[in-house]
C-alpha cells in the first residue's frame, strides 16, 4: 500500500451521542455523517489513526478499546490504533492498557479538558511510564476545545488543563524516549507549544480541528522553517475531514518539501508505519 497521507487525528465514536457530540456539531457546524469511516480513508489512499475519548469518570459512559482494535483488524494496514483510558482510574487504566496492547493498539490518546485531569500531575506518571515501556506516543489534545463552548461556564470544563505549559513541556523532559504528539497546535497558547517543541525534539505538533486557512502565521513558519520535521497532518475527522483539510492545506505557502513531511513523512518515520 502507498498512502498519499497520514491522518494522526480521527475520532470513531464508541459511545452513545453524548453533549460533547452536540458541541462538535455546532462548532464545526458539521453533522458527522459518514458512510464509513475505513471507505472514506481507503478510497481517499490516506492513512488514519484511530481512536476514542475515556472519560468515565466525569460521563458515566465506557468506550469501547475492542472496537478501535477491531476496525484496525479490519482495515488490512489502513488504520492505526491509540488506545485511550481515563487517568482517574488509577490501576484500572494500567490494566487496560495492557489489555490494549495485547489487542495491537499502538499509542495513547488523551483530553485533558473533557477528562479533568493535568498531564503534568505526577500521579499519573505510571501511565507515561508505561507508553515509554511500549514504545507508545502519546497523542494529547492541547488549547482551547469546542466542547463546552458557548455555554454558561463552559459546562464547568477548565481551558487551563489544555494549556501546554507546564505539562506537555514537564512530560517530555520528564520521558524523554516517549514521543508527544500535541493536538490542535495549542491556540491560543501556540507560541508557548512552539518554543515547546523547539526545546524538545520528541514533541510533535498535530495540526487538526482547524482548516488550514485559519493557521496562525507563526505555527506556517515554525512548519516552513524551524522545525518542519515535528509537524503532522490530523483532521478531526468526523467535525473536519480530510477532503476540506487537504484542499486548503494545497494553498498554504509552504515548501513542497514541508508539505510532503507534514503529510506524509513525518508520521510515516514516528509511527513506523510500513503498509
Amino acid at each position: 500500500m502507498s498512502l498519499r497521507a497520514i491522518d494522526v487525528h480521527v475520532h470513531l465514536h464508541t459511545t452513545p451521542p453524548d453533549a460533547a457530540i452536540q458541541d462538535a456539531k455546532k462548532v464545526f457546524d458539521s453533522d458527522a455523517a459518514t458512510s464509513d469511516l475505513l471507505e472514506y480513508y481507503r478510497s481517499r489512499n490516506i492513512g488514519g489513526v484511530i481512536f476514542d475519548v475515556d472519560k468515565e469518570t466525569s460521563t458515566g459512559l465506557r468506550i469501547d478499546n475492542t472496537a478501535i482494535a477491531d476496525l484496525v483488524a479490519k482495515s488490512d494496514g489502513q488504520l492505526i490504533g491509540f488506545a485511550s483510558v481515563d487517568p482517574w482510574k488509577g490501576a484500572a487504566a494500567l490494566t487496560e492498557l495492557e489489555r490494549c496492547a495485547e489487542l495491537g493498539l499502538k499509542g495513547l490518546k488523551l483530553q485533558p479538558i473533557t477528562q479533568q485531569f493535568s498531564f503534568g500531575d505526577r500521579r499519573f506518571y505510571p501511565l507515561w511510564e508505561f507508553c515509554a515501556a511500549h514504545d507508545w506516543p502519546i497523542l494529547v489534545h492541547t488549547g482551547t476545545t469546542g466542547i463546552g463552548a458557548g455555554s454558561p461556564g463552559g459546562r464547568g470544563f477548565h481551558l487551563k488543563y489544555g494549556h501546554p505549559l507546564p505539562s506537555v513541556d514537564d512530560v517530555a523532559a520528564d520521558f524523554p524516549n516517549v514521543n508527544i504528539i500535541a493536538a490542535h497546535f495549542g491556540w491560543p497558547w501556540h507560541l508557548d507549544l512552539m518554543a515547546i517543541a523547539r526545546h524538545k525534539s520528541n514533541v510533535y505538533v498535530d495540526l487538526s480541528g482547524w482548516s488550514p486557512k485559519y493557521i496562525p502565521a507563526e505555527v506556517i513558519q515554525y512548519m516552513n522553517s524551524v522545525i518542519p520535521d515535528q509537524f503532522l497532518f490530523g483532521s478531526d475527522y468526523p467535525w473536519l475531514k480530510p477532503d476540506r483539510w487537504m484542499t486548503e492545506f494545497e494553498r498554504l505557502d509552504l515548501k513542497d518539501e514541508v508539505r510532503q513531511k507534514v503529510l506524509l513523512d513525518n508520521a510515516s518515520r514516528l509511527l513506523g508505519w510500513t503498509s
